[in-house]
């Protein structure tokens, strides 16, 4: 027999975080000491006062479906968030609750993919983007991002890039995998430019938006009028408030396209579990004391991570403005990107992503997250040093 599956299936792609996050826990299964540098997210527990709201809501007995769009109470909290960080005036019914950030990019690139359009997404960048827009059909458009600019988007090269095909335009900052963190006057220059182009939607990640370093400001889209009738913002719970098998995310639509994301909801997974839409709300509303020490340790770690990256030999790393990634340059180590990062969790127990994991400008770089521990970030560049120490020596 021979099954006939749809050819957007052999378009699609994966995030190879996961792949190996699966190779590290199989060494460590063998008995091999690793360290995971690779998976990206926070290893803090989620604050104890937002996993007793979960407790409390189960005992309360809410147990049932809720509103695909979720509870009124967290859309309420999610504006009002929104409003308290950044002014901006977000009505709790443009807010849709969904079970993760992904789902956003899902719905989003579905609206606006089909063969003939164009979709614009950050290179390096995170891999689901480019995998999503493949899978619909439509023409995936990297947006190069250089190391020379920090790792910001450059606003003329984005613009440059569009055209009459153009139907979606994909912003990250902070960003993934480079810890990039784009000025105001950058976005203020993007947004100028898109004002010319008023047929183009927008979907700004700003998932990592309370994780940023050395007095940088995020800016929100959000801020922006001109585009707020086609502006697609995604954020959630997963980073900031260590809750990533929460599942628990949300973004905020204009009113035409609201009612077409809550009919995905409804077609896809009905609503997000009740019980972590009120954990939700009281990460929301609750202490925010979790939220900033773990800014503090990210940034102490950051410190360390660059600093030691620049000791190696023929490695170099920007210090990264935001997120908790960094993404040296190892073109010099005389390694290809991906043989590197698999050679280190091999060899030295490293867990570490290539840089063409990311999209084709990601040659030449490797990820590493400092969602660990400092003792074992040290630990582990030690184990690359001595790595690319001992294979320097060989040749």
């Amino acid at each position: 027999m021979t099954l006939r599956t749809v050819a957007n299936f052999d378009r699609i792609g994966e995030e190879n975080a996961f792949a190996v996050l699966a190779r590290a826990v199989a060494l460590q299964q063998q008995g091999k000491d690793v360290i995971n540098l690779g998976i990206g997210q926070p290893d803090f527990p989620t604050p104890p006062h937002i996993v007793e709201a979960a407790v409390k809501a189960l005992r309360d007995g809410h147990h049932g479906y809720t509103p695909a769009t979720g509870i009124q109470p967290l859309r309420e909290a999610v504006a009002a968030d929104l409003h308290r960080r950044f002014g901006a005036t977000v009505s709790p019914d443009h807010v849709l609750i969904v079970p993760g950030g992904k789902v956003t990019m899902h719905m989003a690139i579905l609206m606006f993919g089909e063969p003939g359009a164009e979709i614009l997404y950050p290179d390096p960048g995170f891999p689901i983007y480019r995998s999503m827009i493949e899978y619909t059909g439509a023409t995936p458009v990297p947006i190069p991002i250089r190391e020379e600019n920090g790792f910001a988007f450059s606003a003329d090269e984005t613009l440059a890039l569009i055209n009459a095909n153009t139907r979606l335009v994909i912003v990250n900052s902070p960003a993934n995998p480079t810890g990039g963190v784009t000025p105001k006057a950058e976005i203020d220059r993007l947004v100028a430019g898109l004002e010319k182009w008023p047929d183009v939607a927008i979907m700004s990640d700003e998932i990592y938006d309370q994780l940023i370093y050395d007095g940088m400001e995020h800016v929100s889209l959000l801020n922006y009028p001109s585009i707020r009738d086609r502006l697609i913002l995604l954020n959630g719970w997963s980073k900031t408030y260590a809750m990533t098998g929460w599942r628990m995310g949300y973004s905020v639509w204009p009113g035409k396209l609201y009612d077409m994301a809550r009919k995905l909801a409804v077609n896809s997974y009905s609503c997000v579990n009740a019980s972590a839409q009120y954990a939700g709300l009281a990460a929301l509303t609750g202490p925010q004391d979790a939220v900033a020490m773990m800014a503090r340790e990210f940034d102490a770690r950051r410190k360390a991570v660059v600093a030691g990256l620049n000791r190696l030999p023929g490695v170099s790393c920007v210090a990264p403005k935001g997120a908790f990634y960094a993404f040296p340059n190892v073109s010099k180590t005389g390694w290809k990107a991906k043989a590197l990062a698999s050679a280190l969790l091999d060899d030295a127990g490293v867990a570490t992503i290539g840089g063409p994991d990311f999209g084709v400008h990601g040659e030449g770089y490797i990820r590493l997250s400092y969602a660990n521990s400092l003792p074992n970030i040290e630990k582990a560049l030690q184990r690359m040093d001595d790595f690319l120490t001992r294979r320097d020596a060989a040749r």
